[in-house]
């Protein structure tokens, strides 16, 4: 065996003042002052000297001498091997981290997935009501069964055990539930806290598995009112009392979503007729329409709507019982009315057989059947998008002198006299 330089021994290695002390096999003992001490293991590599740590050499959890020495025999029997035991070390800890990461991942549950998805993305969904959705169902059907599970370990029969129970008995919650469960354990696999296929897809997986949304119950339209009895009908509603009935009488005029109409701030209006000229020279007419802000369009894009005539005398009528900045104020400061307002104001008018997004496709029905518009603008006027996402790269304007004309056309056939309605006395007021 190797002579040992200073032949170190336990009185030594607990006196020796500060220095640096030889052992053999490469130890040293590194002495900085009473309380500090450390074992060191020297040795040369590729021409170049390294030290390696052992450890505390005196004080709590100190390294005996005996240990230090049955160490550095090891390690400098590897160096003879032509081993790196620097090298040895750093390889193990990096494994031992990623070890302990993955161990860390394949923690996380479904539901903190889950709960960060919708923290990432919600900013983006349409509405807040979107959000809500969102998180109901989840609460609801999946959490008691995927929730505390990592989301590694979710497979197919987990998902099966959470939407069977209401695959036939609600069928549209169903759907949006296995969507909504594909939607995270895809974000899992891109943050790579799974691997394989996404056990709630559809298309060659659940589908196999579980009945078509079309077999299990028809899928329900939004009641809609034949185009041809709309102006008696619109006769009454003018007739009716109440906010609610002025904001269907709007979303009716304006082909426009509930939210829409609701939402609408009088920022959002421009009423005037004026001349403007445009970038070519020519003196055109603006103003008139209704500018709806991406915000607050499910699609995303900002949306103007051409203001016919009864629908800029609505608005007047309006402006001059105008209480803050929404068109349609809510009992609570600063807010609309409820989403349940048009369905309120149709069944005090007994008609709680129809909704209130149905008249857009009563619009739609009046416009192909009884007009030539093209389908393109019928669609835009609807906010509806157009062809592919190419073809809307391409398209550049939102023919909205176009719209503006079929807008004028459909507010005179909703304001019509109805020859087979009693003329009745319009509401005083609005």
């Amino acid at each position: 065996m190797p002579v040992r330089a200073a032949g170190l021994d336990v009185l030594k290695v607990k006196n020796n003042p500060p220095g640096r002390y030889g052992d053999g096999d490469g130890l040293y003992l590194l002495v900085r002052n009473e309380e500090s001490a450390f074992w060191l293991f020297r040795y040369t590599r590729a021409g170049k000297l390294r030290e390696m740590g052992l450890g505390r050499a005196r004080g709590r959890n100190a390294v005996p001498l005996s240990a230090a020495r049955r160490k550095a025999a090891e390690l400098h029997a590897k160096v003879k091997d032509g081993l790196d035991p620097l090298n040895e070390r750093a390889a193990k800890e990096a494994a031992d981290e990623a070890e302990a990461k993955a161990e860390a991942r394949r923690a996380i549950t479904f539901k903190e997935v889950a709960e960060e998805y919708m923290r990432n993305n919600g900013p983006g969904w349409s509405n807040a009501k979107h959000r809500g959705q969102w998180a109901a169902t989840l609460a609801s059907y999946a959490y008691p069964l995927l929730g505390a599970l990592p989301v590694a370990d979710v497979t197919t029969e987990h998902v099966l055990a959470a939407l069977q129970p209401i695959w036939q008995t609600k069928p549209e919650t169903a759907v949006r539930l296995r969507g909504r469960i594909e939607a995270v354990l895809t974000a899992a696999s891109v943050k790579g806290l799974r691997t394989g296929e996404n056990p709630a897809r559809w298309r060659g997986h659940l589908a196999q598995l579980l009945p078509a949304r079309s077999k299990v119950a028809p899928v329900e339209h939004h009641a809609a009112l034949p185009f041809d009895e709309l102006p008696a009908f619109f006769l009454r509603l003018q007739a009716a009392d109440g906010l609610g009935a002025r904001a269907l009488e709007l979303a009716i005029l304006t082909a426009a979503r509930t939210g829409e109409v609701l939402g609408a701030t009088w920022a959002e209006f421009d009423l005037d007729w004026r001349e403007v000229r445009g970038q070519d020279g020519k003196v055109q007419m603006a103003g008139r329409m209704w500018t709806i802000p991406a915000a607050r369009m499910k699609a995303g894009r900002e949306h103007r709507v051409p203001l016919s005539a009864p629908a800029l005398a609505l608005l007047h009528k309006l402006a001059t019982i105008r209480q803050g900045e929404h068109v349609f104020p809510g009992v609570r400061e600063g807010k609309s009315l409820s989403n349940m307002a048009l369905l309120m104001a149709l069944r005090r008018m007994k008609r709680g057989d129809l909704t209130a997004h149905g008249f857009r496709s009563t619009f739609r029905d009046w416009a192909a059947e009884t007009t030539s518009t093209p389908g393109d603008v019928v669609e835009m006027a609807l906010a509806h998008a157009i062809g592919s996402a190419v073809e809307a790269a391409y398209r550049r304007g939102d023919l909205f002198e176009k719209r503006r004309k079929l807008m004028e056309a459909w507010g005179r056939y909703c304001t019509a006299p109805a020859a087979s309605v009693v003329q009745m006395p319009r509401a005083v007021g609005v």
